[in-house]
């Protein structure tokens, strides 16, 4: 699942640091989030949202699998 999270993150100001503090997750967590490597958690995935006060369909773009 493809996302925004670098480009509200940067736009907020906000380090990865202090966006995992905020978050109670790892900055690991944080990175392999904006790199794609990881997909959050529903509940994570609404408390970033949260965060940045947008939908989650802002910030989470979902790409289905083709042939599904």
């Amino acid at each position: 699942m493809k996302n925004r999270l670098m480009e509200f993150r940067k736009n907020q100001g906000l380090s990865q640091d202090k966006l995992a503090e905020i978050l109670q997750v790892s900055r690991q967590t944080i990175i392999s989030i904006e790199k794609n490597r990881y997909s959050p958690s529903l509940p994570l995935a609404f408390e970033i949202a949260r965060v940045f006060g947008v939908r989650i369909e802002d910030l989470f773009i979902y790409e289905s699998r083709e042939g599904e």
